[in-house]
Formats: C-alpha cells, structure tokens, sequence
C-alpha cells in the first residue's frame, strides 16, 4: 500500500503541470471564442468565421504552407536520418543537428534577414557572377526555406530512432531473397519505420499551421495564415474572442491531424 502510494506521488507534478499549462489554457481559449470584442456571449464568432472567405482562404494557406514544409523537412530528413545511421560517431552528427534548436527562434530569423538581404550572404555570393542584387526576402521561397530549415531537426529525431530501432536482420533477409535496393527500401525499410515518419510528420506539420513570426519577418506578411490572424486579434484589434475561435479551429485541426497520423491497433494484433 506504501509503495503505491509512493508511486502516486510521482504523478502529482506531472498532473499539476499537465492542468496548469495544458488543460486549462485550452479551456480557456474555448470559453473566451464564446464572447465578442464587448465582452458579451454570442455564437456570432464562429459564424463569422465559416461565412468570411477570408478565414477560409487563412485557413486554406495554413494547411498548404504547413504541407509544403512538412514534404521538405521529410525529403531531407528521411535520406540524412538514414545515412545518420550507419554513420560513424552519428552521435556527435546527431548532436550538431540539434544544436540549432537551443538557438532562439527570433535570433534565427533575423540571422536569415540579414542572409537573404539585399546586401547579405547571398546576394554577396551572387553578386560575384554578376547576377545580384536578387529579391530573396518576403518571398514565399524564403518563408519556406527557414521554416522547413527551423523544423528539420524534428523531423529528423523520430525518424532516426525509427530506423535505429528497426531489426537488420528483415533487411538482410530481404537482400538474401535477391530483393533489389529500392525493393528492400519500399517493402522493408519504409513501412517499419512508418511510425517514426507518422511522429516526425506529427512534430512538424502541427507547429507549422500556426506560424506568425516568420510570416512577418521572413515573408513580410505577404504569407497570411491562421497564427497571424491570432496573433493581429489578440495584439492589434484585442478581439480575444476572435482570436480564440481561431485558436479553437486550430486546436481541433491538431487533433485531427495526430489522429490521422496515429498508431492504430487492430483487434487481436497490432497495426
């Protein structure tokens, strides 16, 4: 009896910091959608926000921005977590993919800024061939390249331990069986390590739905999406209640997105 008490207590914290931090903040944000800018409870938000092609077309650049930068982030990052695995001292490589990610997020676009300048790295490199000064900031192009730049490592991450905990032993028998390369990869590899993709794919296109400081320092606002929305009603306009239905959207987008990409179980088996 001591000792499951014992065991219980480890729990408090977690739970405290899962309802402090996690719990009531979502119930928070869906009890303001339900008051307008005076403070008065109306349904008149979400209304707004279903009937406004605007919201709509927010909604639809959202999830194509956040599709796009998930396939990048996944063309790079399944190749590299794969070479990472047969690499020697893939630790110490695993290590400086990280290390990024202990940078602030506002160091690291200004640090873009000033590379896709008109007088930075880029255009300066450019500039030796003749060929500059280019416009490469506020560009969709630039808005997609640091996003996906900022989101590899997590991508990276699940799909390296996929592979680190796939048997060899299938891939070897594969090979034994004259299956060629990209059979063994297609048949073999890939769907074992499906679930580190489905994690990676989770971690990355989750965050990219609602983006709203790159949108404004490294797409100059010409990328709109659902987090600047948020971000001009809880900053600009201080319609909170707005602000939060579209964080409700989002939240529910979420759920969507991690059910679809879930583990699922299989009566009397696994997935």
């Amino acid at each position: 009896m001591k000792k499951s008490t014992t065991n219980a207590a480890f729990y408090v914290p977690y739970g405290l910091w899962l309802a402090l931090f996690v719990v009531a903040p979502v119930l928070l944000i869906i009890y303001q959608s339900f008051f307008d800018i005076s403070g008065h409870f109306t349904l008149s938000n979400y209304a707004t926000y279903f009937q406004s092609g605007t919201y709509i077309l927010m909604t639809i650049n959202s999830v194509v921005y956040a599709f796009i930068i998930t396939a990048v982030t996944l063309l790079i990052s399944y190749p590299t977590a794969y070479l990472l695995h047969y690499a020697k001292h893939k630790q110490l490589w695993l290590l400086l993919i990280i290390l990024p990610t202990w940078i602030n997020l506002l160091l690291k676009a200004y640090a873009f800024i000033g590379i896709f300048s008109q007088d930075g790295g880029v255009n300066g490199f450019l500039a030796m061939f003749g060929i500059a000064p280019k416009q490469f900031l506020f560009t969709d192009f630039s808005f997609i390249l640091v996003a996906s730049y900022i989101e590899i490592p997590f991508m990276i991450l699940p799909i390296f331990n996929g592979i680190e905990e796939l048997d060899q032993g299938y891939v070897n028998a594969s090979r034994d069986l004259g299956a060629k390369g990209w059979q063994t990869f297609t048949r073999v590899i890939l769907p074992l390590t499906m679930s580190g993709v489905k994690a990676g794919v989770q971690a990355v296109f989750i965050p990219s739905l609602s983006l709203f400081m790159l949108t404004r320092l490294i797409g100059g606002n010409r990328v709109i999406t659902l987090g600047t929305a948020i971000e001009e009603h809880f900053l600009v306009t201080m319609n909170w209640g707005m602000g939060s239905t579209i964080g409700v959207v989002l939240i529910i987008a979420m759920f969507l997105i991690m059910f679809l990409t879930g583990e699922r179980k299989r009566k009397g088996g696994r997935a």
